[in-house]
């Protein structure tokens, strides 16, 4: 694993903080990050007054690539849906409501991290 790699994982992490950060601000609890089980990683979880919420978060520094946003499939958005079942079950937890959001957040070179927020994708 070169360094490549490791600026991947930076920029990744970086991205999951803004977009922690960003969910707070508008005024869900972040229940956990980064939950790992056999069959994938859910990057966030959290609380949205009575809606337990399982967020993807897509990291980008340029668009060249496209966005952040198109990088989440309608196959990455199925398996969030099974990780969350899986969260649920893991946490001995029953919620009445549930959502799938993803978060897009943007880096530039200077300046501040550009966050798109869509709620209920999936």
């Amino acid at each position: 694993m070169g360094s490549t790699y490791d600026q991947r994982r930076a920029v990744g992490e970086h991205g999951e903080n803004v977009a922690a950060d960003y969910l707070q601000a508008k005024g869900m609890q972040v229940l956990a990050r980064n939950w790992r089980c056999r069959w994938g990683e859910i990057d966030i979880v959290a609380q949205d007054g009575d809606t337990l919420v399982f967020c993807e978060v897509k990291t980008r520094r340029t668009t060249a690539y496209g966005t952040p946003l198109e990088a989440i499939t309608p196959d990455k958005a199925a398996r969030l849906r099974r990780l969350a079942g899986a969260y649920l079950a893991d946490h001995d937890r029953c919620a009445s409501r549930i959502r799938i959001d993803a978060v897009a957040v943007l880096l530039p070179p200077r300046g501040a991290a550009a966050v798109t927020h869509l709620a209920g994708v999936s």
